[in-house]
């Protein structure tokens, strides 16, 4: 398992991956969302100026078959085929009422029934259409070359590089006039419409293919990377911000400390002090009374007054201690409140992450969600004070042995949290007065660590004990008393 400082480091990595592939899919349906409306223009042009040659068709046949034929029709014809290049051959009706084939006299049965110009159909020559119609003066009949019915000067897309295909059916029969620069594609686009010509019933496809290379990758790898700065900055703004609060919550929990320890200290101090002082008291007040027996008045006044003044100074010393110790008192049983134990170990867990990190230590926390009767600083400060004393404790074993398992766990009516590491432990001489104040194996130790522990629990109704964990290190076990469901 990695050290506690460093199992975040996944979720950055996974934010970036989720917003670089949101940026990307935004950029790519943006790009085809412009493909597609350029495509979709391109085509109404394309069917409007196609829509316009076919009923150019079908006005240059209305006229040739209003007026009859010139004498010189030749020429004529010639003339026509060079203003629309389209028209391959003009023909006119046989002077004896006779077509060469056909379907061309039921064309023109059907043309003269419906007053519309009707298609001849060319299956020998792909591309190729008739386009016949009767008419006062005669009938005449138009075959149209279709690639050159094109408007190759207006056309939207260009014939030699475009990556759209065209093609114009009718029926079952359809004719290619673009092939399309475009391979296969992720993406296709297709426009299927009929063209606006009542005799000429044909109908314009055109198809557009999308590929991998057509996507905008330079602006999607630029929103990546901006996407990586801004988390970059957002949580080097974040890690500025905890380092700002853990120093503030260590630096408030060490004055805590302080206080504390300074309280214990002042218990020994007043523990040490009341003994002599009450010696001096009693001494003082025999003396006074083997003075008040005596028979020289005057050195006996005397001495009566030396002593009343001690036994004043000795009260007057006993005063300040007691002052001292009501200074820095500690948080009483009344101050208990219903906590989360696990909240509070994982606060701490977060305060000491950057030493957890440094020393390399493997934090294996099992913390279930527990309550019970505590004071916040008092469980802070006793929590924060073992896990330091595990931490520099570790730092005597090889970095692969730097283990420290915290357990929490209900046991009758009591809130058990165990905090085990694999230091290298103490002797049972050393146990037996680790929570003696002033005793410490440091040697820039005060001894007052465990000791402030053990009454700061002691009052609050809990207990702290210490053994032996197997097969190298310490164990700390605490006792709370759980809050009521």
């Amino acid at each position: 398992m990695k050290p506690w400082a460093r199992k975040p480091e996944r979720w950055w990595l996974l934010a970036w991956a989720l917003g670089a592939l949101l940026a990307a899919t935004v950029l790519a349906q943006w790009r085809l969302g412009t493909l597609r409306e350029a495509f979709d223009l391109d085509a109404r042009i394309a069917h409007r100026l196609l829509s316009q040659r076919l009923a150019q068709h079908d006005a240059v046949l209305v006229t040739l078959t209003l007026y009859s034929a010139p004498a010189d029709a030749a020429a004529a014809d010639a003339t026509l085929r060079q203003l629309y290049p389209q028209f391959l051959q003009v023909l006119r009706q046989p002077s004896e009422g006779l077509w060469p084939a056909a379907q061309w006299a039921s064309a023109e049965a059907r043309s003269r029934q419906t007053a519309q110009a009707q298609v001849l159909p060319l299956p020998a020559s792909p591309g190729r259409y008739g386009l016949l119609r009767a008419g006062p003066q005669g009938t005449v009949a138009l075959l149209i070359e279709l690639s050159a019915a094109v408007p190759w000067a207006e056309w939207p897309l260009p014939r030699d590089t475009s990556p759209v295909q065209v093609t114009v059916w009718q029926g079952g029969q359809a004719w290619l006039l673009q092939p399309g620069q475009g391979g296969q594609g992720a993406w296709a686009f297709e426009v299927r419409k009929p063209l606006a010509s009542e005799s000429q019933a044909f109908g314009l496809q055109l198809q557009r293919q999308v590929g991998w290379a057509e996507l905008p990758w330079a602006a999607m790898l630029a929103a990546a990377l901006a996407w990586g700065g801004l988390l970059a900055l957002w949580r080097t703004w974040r890690r500025q911000r905890e380092q700002k609060s853990r120093a503030e919550e260590l630096l408030r929990l060490g004055q805590v400390s302080r206080l504390n320890a300074l309280g214990e200290l002042a218990a020994g101090l007043a523990h040490e002090l009341n003994q002599p002082l009450t010696a001096i008291v009693a001494n003082t007040q025999a003396a006074r009374r083997l003075l008040d027996e005596g028979e020289a008045e005057e050195d006996a006044s005397a001495a009566r007054q030396a002593m009343s003044q001690a036994v004043d100074q000795a009260h007057r010393a006993a005063d300040v201690v007691a002052r001292l110790r009501r200074t820095v008192a500690r948080p009483e049983a009344s101050d208990r409140m219903a906590l989360d134990v696990a909240q509070a170990v994982q606060r701490t867990l977060h305060l000491l992450a950057p030493e957890l990190a440094r020393a390399e230590v493997q934090v294996q926390p099992d913390l279930p969600a527990l309550q019970a009767l505590a004071e916040p600083v008092a469980l802070e400060q006793v929590i924060h004070n073992l896990l330091m004393n595990a931490v520099q404790a570790l730092a005597q074993v090889p970095v692969p042995e730097r283990r420290l398992d915290i357990q929490l766990h209900a046991e009758g009516p009591w809130a058990v949290l165990r905090i085990a590491d694999s230091g290298p432990g103490f002797s049972e001489d050393t146990r037996r007065r680790l929570f003696e104040p002033f005793f410490s194996t440091k040697p820039e130790g005060m001894g007052l660590g465990l000791s402030l522990c053990e009454t700061l629990l002691t009052r609050l109704d809990g207990r702290i004990e210490a053994s032996h964990h197997a097969p190298r290190g310490a164990v700390f076990t605490i006792h709370l008393p759980l809050a009521p469901a």
